[in-house]
């Protein structure tokens, strides 16, 4: 998805603080809390999804069995390049994520699994690609701050 330049007002900010709040709250119900009307609000919201700035909810993995989280750093082959790589992770439900990066290695992946033995076996599957050259490992122990937006959100609000 492109990077488009936009800016949140403060209804938008308000939008998505009761959002993050209530996931499940409803327009109608929004349009009473925020004081706007009905229609501007599904206009919001539609701009907002439409921008890709609300995305699907977020799920635990720790709350459905994946309660090992690690780092991994891949060095891939130049020969494959990293469509094919990404390709052969996106395969993988355990690789939640992976980002092209800079520095000594060429993408970062977060990666979950039920225990460290069955993350033996993520990472393995993961190394198992002619394409990845090494790959190096860390093991998250406790998260600190979980993942957030809503400060940015305020801070780019203004509310």
């Amino acid at each position: 998805m492109a990077v488009q330049d936009v800016h949140l007002d403060a209804l938008d900010g308000r939008i998505l603080a009761l959002l993050d709040d209530e996931p499940r709250v409803g327009v109608l119900e929004m349009s009473r809390r925020l004081a706007v009307a009905r229609g501007t609000v599904q206009s919001r919201l539609d701009k907002l999804l439409a921008r890709g700035a609300i995305r699907n909810p977020q799920i635990a993995p720790a709350a459905i069995g994946f309660e090992v989280m690690s780092f991994v750093t891949l060095e891939i082959s130049q020969r494959y390049g990293h469509g094919a790589v990404t390709a052969h992770l996106a395969d993988i439900p355990e690789v939640l994520e992976a980002h092209t990066i800079t520095g000594s290695g060429d993408l970062m992946c977060r990666i979950v699994a039920r225990n460290n033995a069955d993350l033996q076996r993520v990472i393995d599957q993961i190394v198992g690609y002619e394409g990845i050259v090494r790959a190096s490992t860390i093991i998250a122990l406790a998260e600190q701050i979980a993942y957030r937006t809503m400060p940015l959100v305020r801070a780019a609000s203004g509310t």
